[in-house]
């Protein structure tokens, strides 16, 4: 039966640093643009010079 609460213990203290790492990833704009990312596979990268040879 310990190992119930112990395990209990566990799973609030992994839910509690996942909770601290989403609302610091939200703090410091993770997750500001999201249209972006989306679109960047359609939007052509510059020619470099190793291209134009």
């Amino acid at each position: 039966m310990n190992i119930i609460y112990f395990l209990i213990g566990c799973s609030v203290l992994l839910a509690l640093v996942f909770l601290g790492a989403f609302f610091w990833a939200q703090r410091n704009g993770q997750h500001d643009d999201l249209y972006t990312p989306s679109v960047r596979i359609l939007l052509d990268d510059e020619p470099t010079d190793k291209d134009k040879k």
